[in-house]
Parts: structure tokens; C-alpha cells; sequence
């Protein structure tokens, strides 16, 4: 599991408007409407989380803690000390399967790495869940819609986070990917 999180004085997440039979704009398209916003934060991250193929329910708790534990923000004496909790922060998290492309061959990326939406959408749920469990505000984007992120970098600050990619299996100690859309074993 890959979250690219970004320390952000606003964020905003937009999900583009649908033609005039009901139809929604795809990412190549022009839509008739204006973006339609569903969620805004303030001073926090901006998290674009991508889910592995052999991600579990433990790679997504493990990453939230760590990102609610990630210490990026200032404290009284100007060092990087201080986490999102203890600043009271927000987290408008993003789906993005694109942080799994292939690019080594070709010119068109490859994403044979990124976990299907059956098995990438409960994960990026619990991620959001746990964050929010850990007492982090979180602001979920829409999974499988094409949206406008509108990201106020403050720093900049980015930081790459990973889990490890181990396939499931006993050699592992890893339990296998989830089974079905939702979530249960």
C-alpha cells in the first residue's frame, strides 16, 4: 500500500458533473457542468492512498497509524515535531490506483500492480476508518469517480509512506487479500 501524503494549508476534492442523459463525463471528456465539490479541509494532509494487489486489512491499519503518528508539523520551536493529531488536522483522502503504474517498458503505464476495485475499495475504506479511529477528521473522495483535487501544498512537504509487498501466503505471515467487495472473510 502506497500514500503519498502532502502537508496542505486547504485541500478540496471535486467529482465532475454528469451530461444531460445522466451519463458521467469520463476523464477525456468535457462535462456540461461545473465540478461538483464534496469535500473540503483545511490544515492537514492530503493523502493519495494506492492500494497493492496483495494488500490485507493489516497493510491498511498499519499505514493509517502511521500516517496519523507522522510528525511534518511545527512546533513552538519550528522543528517538524508535532503529528496530525496533536495539531487537531484534517485528512482528505484520495483513492489513486495510479501510484501502482508500471512505466519500466513503453510508454504507456502498465497497473497490473494496483488491486482490483473489488479488493481495493473495502482497504481504502478501512484505511480511512482507522484514521479516523486513531482521531484523525477524514474527508474520503469518491472510489471509481474521475475528481478534481485541488491540493495547497504547505512546504512543500511529501512524504512517500509504503507497507511492504509480500505476497499472502504462511511463508509471509500475511492473511490473503479480501475476497469480496465487502470486506468480509
Amino acid at each position: 500500500m502506497r500514500a503519498l501524503v502532502q502537508r496542505v494549508r486547504r485541500a478540496a476534492v471535486y467529482i465532475l458533473g454528469e451530461d444531460a442523459s445522466g451519463r458521467v463525463a469520463g476523464p477525456a471528456e468535457p462535462c456540461a457542468e461545473a465540478p461538483q465539490p464534496i469535500g473540503r479541509i483545511d490544515t492537514g494532509f492530503a493523502v493519495l492512498l494506492g492500494v497493492h494487489v496483495h494488500d490485507t486489512r493489516e497493510d491498511a491499519d498499519h499505514l493509517a497509524g502511521r500516517v496519523a503518528g507522522l510528525r511534518v508539523f511545527s512546533d513552538e520551536a519550528g522543528r517538524l515535531n508535532r503529528s496530525i493529531r496533536d495539531i487537531g488536522g484534517q485528512v482528505l483522502s484520495i483513492p489513486q490506483f495510479t501510484l501502482y503504474a508500471d512505466t519500466r517498458r513503453g510508454r504507456r503505464p502498465s497497473f497490473i500492480d494496483a488491486a482490483p476495485p473489488e479488493v481495493a475499495e473495502p482497504l481504502y475504506r478501512r484505511f480511512n476508518e482507522r484514521l479516523a479511529a486513531a482521531g484523525v477528521r477524514v474527508v474520503p473522495g469518491r472510489f471509481r469517480a474521475h475528481m478534481v483535487v485541488e491540493i495547497h501544498n504547505d512546504g512543500p512537504v511529501t512524504i512517500l509512506l509504503e507497507t511492504p509487498v509480500r505476497p499472502p501466503g504462511p511463508a509471509s505471515g500475511r492473511e490473503a487479500p479480501l475476497p469480496g467487495a465487502d470486506g468480509t472473510a
